[in-house]
């Protein structure tokens, strides 16, 4: 029986590390662009040791084992959009920008995962450069906090920190087409996230601040706009609706384990079953 190619799903490929706790990592990935309409795709590039209060260990897989995992579903399934977080060494950055300079039309969202949510160290300065070099060109939308804006942009010689305007100009001037950077760390009544493009500031959203913290925020974020660009949106309306899910997503997480928060990817089908209960 031929499959209607109407009823065929976007497909998202995602490149990142498992996480164990389901909050981060590949798994927020797979759940984030399920609930999204997509079907996910998913490169493993390393394993942790983690829960929902910190990163214990990271072990990163050999690029070899990236490499054939990603050819072998790119070759099967047509890919509507890519998905990058922890990539784990600069081998795993090299061999990753390699696969994706074979699919220069398809956009890619790149999460620059730098450390975790407790301040955990999840990339070298030797990582830090190879991301700059090898997947910032490739890159069509980058989705770093402000913390990473400032650490990805840092060059030699500055005297000062640029401000977060600055850092994105300099990170476009890598080769990225748009930044979104995402305001949580930042001193501000509301969280401000700001899109970049080539000729400045393209939008601004503000959302409430909400208690607590988040595991997986950042990576709920990025997979919301890449299921987005998979589903047909430009930029603007896929990183306006993507902060709307993720905020919503954040708003209805829930705490199972001793530390943070997890987004509740799926909260409109909760929401679904809340209304069928009282009716």
């Amino acid at each position: 029986m031929n499959q209607n190619p109407r009823l065929l799903p976007p497909i998202v490929l995602t490149f990142a590390a498992s996480d164990p706790s389901g909050g981060a990592g590949v798994q927020a990935d797979l759940l984030t662009q399920a609930s999204m309409g997509c079907h996910p795709l998913s490169v493993i590039t390393a394993i942790t040791v983690q829960d929902t209060l910190g990163v214990e260990a990271v072990h990163a897989l050999d690029a070899d084992w990236v490499e054939d995992q990603a050819r072998a579903v790119l070759e099967d399934m047509p890919v509507a959009a890519f998905k990058i977080g922890l990539l784990g060494s600069v081998e795993n950055i090299s061999v990753v920008a390699e696969i994706l300079a074979d699919y220069p039309d398809i956009p890619l969202v790149f999460d620059p995962v730098l450390a975790s949510g407790r301040g955990d160290e999840l990339s070298t300065e030797e990582m830090v450069e190879a991301m700059r070099e090898m997947l910032l060109p490739q890159t069509t939308v980058l989705t770093p906090n402000s913390m990473e804006a400032r650490r990805l942009a840092e060059e030699d010689g500055d005297e000062d920190s640029p401000d977060l305007a600055g850092c994105a100009q300099r990170l476009i001037s890598y080769g990225c087409e748009y930044v979104l950077v995402t305001g949580t760390h930042e001193n501000t009544a509301k969280v401000i996230n700001t899109l970049y493009g080539e000729n400045g500031q393209i939008r601004s959203d503000r959302w409430e601040r909400l208690p607590g913290s988040y595991h997986g925020s950042g990576c709920t974020l990025a997979s919301a706009i890449a299921a987005n660009l998979a589903n047909g949106l430009d930029i603007g309306d896929a990183v306006r609706d993507a902060q709307e899910y993720t905020w919503q997503a954040l708003a209805n997480g829930f705490r199972p384990g001793m530390g943070q928060h997890i987004p509740d990817r799926f909260f409109w089908a909760r929401a679904d079953e809340l209304e069928q209960d009282e009716s």
